[in-house]
């Protein structure tokens, strides 16, 4: 601490009053406070300072042990990687089979559908044709026996 001469003019040889007392003591006090809040804050520097060592220490933790994860995590994916870029290429080639014979399917239906449309078509056709034979075969007949019933009036007439 500071002695008494130190604030009084000493080179003087004044004496100190008891202002000068009373401020000795005042600047001792200011002095003091000061002093504790430097001590309080270096307290709580500490205290923060250790309390962010103990998060790094967990975060360096926590860190390795997602490493750890992340290897495994690796390690688990290679067995099956070339697997699965194998079945992969192999759907890709079906479905490209799949689209190509899917095209030849439509082809080959929209043949399917021409040809049945002209089957049907024709069927139709014949059809018409069948009863219009039909029906010409019905009036020869019956024009053939119109006459043949003629002829023979004709010859029973004749010979009578």
């Amino acid at each position: 601490m500071m002695n008494h001469n130190a604030f009084g003019n000493a080179g003087h040889g004044r004496k100190l009053s008891v202002d000068d007392i009373n401020d000795e003591d005042s600047t001792r006090s200011t002095f003091a406070t000061f002093q504790a809040r430097e001590e309080e804050i270096e307290r709580k520097k500490m205290e923060v300072k250790e309390k962010v060592e103990m998060r790094l220490g967990q975060a360096e933790q926590e860190t390795r042990r997602l490493a750890e994860i992340w290897e495994e995590l690796e390690v688990l994916s290679d067995p099956y990687r070339k697997e699965v870029a194998l079945i992969r290429k192999k759907i890709d080639l079906a479905d490209r089979e799949v689209k190509s014979l899917g095209q030849s399917f439509q082809r080959k239906e929209k043949e399917y559908k021409e040809a049945l449309d002209g089957f049907n078509e024709k069927s139709k056709e014949k059809a018409q044709l069948m009863t219009t034979l039909t029906e010409l075969m019905s009036e020869s007949e019956s024009l053939r026996m119109k006459k043949l019933e003629e002829l023979s009036k004709n010859i029973n007439s004749a010979l009578r």
